[in-house]
């Protein structure tokens, strides 16, 4: 388990800048490639600001990891939960709890739901971004790129 300084985590919610690994840069480039069906469902609904506005990179590493979409601007990661995940259910909440130890918060789908009941998916994804920019928005400094 990591543990992080109340400097690093600072630095963190006011950048928005989380630390990953470099050397999987070139895997999560594979990956977007290669995505799965609902994945690519997902962000035809998710790219170039469709969904309110808000920007969300797919295939993005932080820490050790690679997550399915991330928005900086939020701090949360969409994960589609299905046979393509390496990582058993164990495995997959060590993982997010180690993210979310940077202030990043979690929506988790299944891989039927994206498939079955987009709607429904897309509903949640919007009432939390309602919930959360505003207070994003609030808590906003000068944001720097990565």
């Amino acid at each position: 388990m990591f543990f992080y300084s109340k400097v690093i985590l600072t630095f963190i919610m006011k950048y928005r800048i989380l630390p990953y690994n470099p050397r999987l840069k070139a895997y999560a480039r594979k990956l977007r490639n290669t995505m799965t069906l609902s994945e690519i469902i997902l962000w035809e609904h998710l790219r170039q600001k469709q969904m309110m506005g808000v920007t969300f990179q797919r295939q993005r590493p932080i820490l050790e990891y690679i997550v399915d979409f991330y928005c900086k601007e939020l701090l949360l990661v969409i994960e589609i939960d299905g046979s393509s995940h390496d990582l058993d259910e164990g495995e997959d909440m060590i993982r997010q709890k180690q993210i979310e130890q940077l202030g990043v918060s979690f929506l988790r789908f299944t891989d039927a739901e994206v498939k079955q009941d987009l709607k429904h998916v897309l509903h949640q994804i919007e009432a939390y971004i309602v919930e959360n920019k505003e207070l994003s928005n609030e808590d906003s400094f000068s944001v720097m790129d990565d």
